[in-house]
């Protein structure tokens, strides 16, 4: 990676780490705040270079977030996005379908294909809800309990 894209992205990331920027123009415009000059394609790359997410604000509003890690820390750091998150964890066949509050559904689709599960094939994400695909030979009962597993009891109903 070039001095200069290692230079930016360490400039994203401090960027979403202190500032409430919800749009590729802001990140454009706060980026060249700080002297390096980007276009909207450069910044929609660096934005999922970096893992960033744009995730719903308590106040309603939206914001990139720096996402969750990969590998072995990102089936540490599902637990806690799918404890933050899921409201309910029901499972039909081979599918198991996670709910979440309103757009919260894909932070945690997201995080479950950073961990890379070896019994998930797919996760579909809608507003409120997570589809996860089990392998073929994976009931989507055992997935679904692996996945309540990882929340605290009281969670759920």
């Amino acid at each position: 990676m070039s001095s200069d894209r290692a230079d930016r992205l360490r400039a994203l990331r401090r960027l979403l780490s202190g500032a409430d920027l919800a749009s590729h123009a802001e990140v454009v415009e706060a980026l060249a705040g700080r002297g390096v000059e980007v276009t909207q394609a450069t910044v929609s790359r660096d934005l999922s270079t970096i893992g960033a997410v744009k995730v719903r604000q308590a106040d309603g509003s939206h914001a990139y977030r720096l996402g969750v890690a990969t590998g072995d820390d990102a089936r540490d750091a599902l637990t806690g996005t799918l404890r933050q998150f899921v409201t309910d964890v029901r499972a039909s066949g081979n599918l198991v379908v996670l709910r979440t509050p309103p757009a919260c559904a894909h932070p945690v689709a997201s995080a479950i294909d950073l961990a890379v599960l070896p019994d998930v094939i797919a996760t579909v994400a809608g507003d409120d809800t997570v589809l996860v695909v089990a392998a073929a030979d994976v009931p989507g009962t055992e997935l679904a309990q692996r996945l309540r597993d990882r929340l605290d009891p009281a969670d759920l109903d």
